[in-house]
């Protein structure tokens, strides 16, 4: 019995602020809503998401469909690009994310790196897997740690893959085990039917 995880990229936030209680701009409520609609075509089982704000309101429209509380899962939240509490410019990201995809263990100090931050979202991946066996689970997430959590099964999941996501996006992971079967990305799908 194969189990599936659905990685929901969080919908367009504000571009300031402290990244743990950055919400939805009025576009990324919207494209929430449309998550929520595609999402209830799939049945979901439970929803998990990262404690950041943006992420929750992406995935809690299709918690409260099913009738559960989002469950929030600290080592589910965004990579830790720098020390300050807000959002890093793109102007900084950019250059940041090309080191960090050169070389895994690359880090601002006192930040995290790609291969710390991949490692503690599959410790937690691992975990959802074996507890929700057969199920459906939505993981309400971001650009760079989806990309890891992806990449981590399969090696095309890079950074070029990052740059080609949108806020939102889903991705829907089959898995055997512990095993990634296959991906299949649902929202260009869901885009141009609701256009």
């Amino acid at each position: 019995m194969n189990t599936y995880i659905y990685m929901i990229r969080h919908g367009d936030s504000p571009k300031e602020g402290p990244e743990r209680t950055r919400g939805l701009t009025e576009k990324g409520l919207a494209d929430a809503q449309k998550v929520t609609e595609l999402l209830k075509k799939e049945n979901m089982d439970v929803v998990v998401s990262s404690p950041y704000l943006r992420s929750v309101r992406t995935v809690e429209g299709i918690s409260q469909h099913i009738g559960q509380s989002v469950i929030v899962e600290e080592d589910l939240k965004e990579r830790i690009f720098s020390t300050g509490n807000n959002r890093i410019s793109d102007q900084e990201l950019g250059p940041l994310l090309e080191a960090s995809f050169h070389d895994p263990d690359f880090a601002l100090k006192g930040a995290e790196s790609n291969a710390e931050c991949q490692s503690r979202a599959i410790a937690a991946l691992n975990t959802l897997l074996p507890t929700y066996e057969g199920k459906k689970i939505a993981v309400g997430t971001h650009g760079a740690i989806m990309t890891l959590m992806m990449g981590h099964y399969d090696s095309r999941f890079d950074l070029s893959f990052l740059h080609s996501t949108s806020k939102p996006d889903i991705y829907r992971m089959e898995f055997s085990g512990l095993e990634l079967v296959r991906v299949q990305r649902l929202w260009t799908e869901a885009k141009r039917v609701m256009t």
